[in-house]
């Protein structure tokens, strides 16, 4: 199985992140979290994100905030499939961090979560690589069914309330 890369902008994203470091666990997907920055080390950035393919990752994660442009610069060097999330905060509680997630030029597309969407960004990650993994497709149905039956559990209980 391929492994997704998580990248963090910043030391401070990990408390939302974590949550997507655990769903990958939960899924049994291996991958590597890292710190980096588009904008204080964009050198590794690009070396990372070059070397990607490469170093037999499937999909990657960014997740940074305000000017978020780590996703972005990620999608610009590599054809992997990139996915961002924006994270809350700053002057605009991150809008301006979910706007420059999702408007991306034409040809270089980053799949954007919900701001602090860690959980959908590795949900995202495992559906792209169950495309090629029949074991890991299975899983997620299986995880959906799990969920449905939750929700009717919790009509029933609100049912039984009323």
């Amino acid at each position: 199985m391929k492994k997704v890369a998580v990248l963090l902008g910043s030391d401070s994203d990990w408390p939302v992140v974590r949550a997507a470091c655990a769903q990958l666990d939960a899924f049994g997907i291996p991958y590597e979290a890292h710190i980096m920055s588009a904008h204080r080390t964009p050198l590794e950035v690009v070396n990372f994100s070059q070397n990607a393919r490469k170093n037999d990752f499937g999909v990657i994660i960014c997740a940074a905030g305000m000017a978020a442009h780590l996703a972005g610069v990620v999608a610009a060097y590599t054809t992997l499939p990139v996915i961002g999330i924006p994270m809350k905060g700053g002057a605009m509680d991150g809008l301006d961090a979910l706007l420059a997630t999702a408007q991306m030029p034409s040809g270089i597309p980053v799949a954007t979560v919900a701001l602090n969407g860690a959980k959908n960004a590795a949900i995202l990650a495992a559906q792209i690589l169950a495309v090629e993994d029949k074991t890991l497709a299975s899983w997620l149905e299986s995880a959906r069914k799990d969920m449905a039956l939750q929700i009717e559990e919790k009509d029933a209980a609100l049912q039984g309330e009323i």
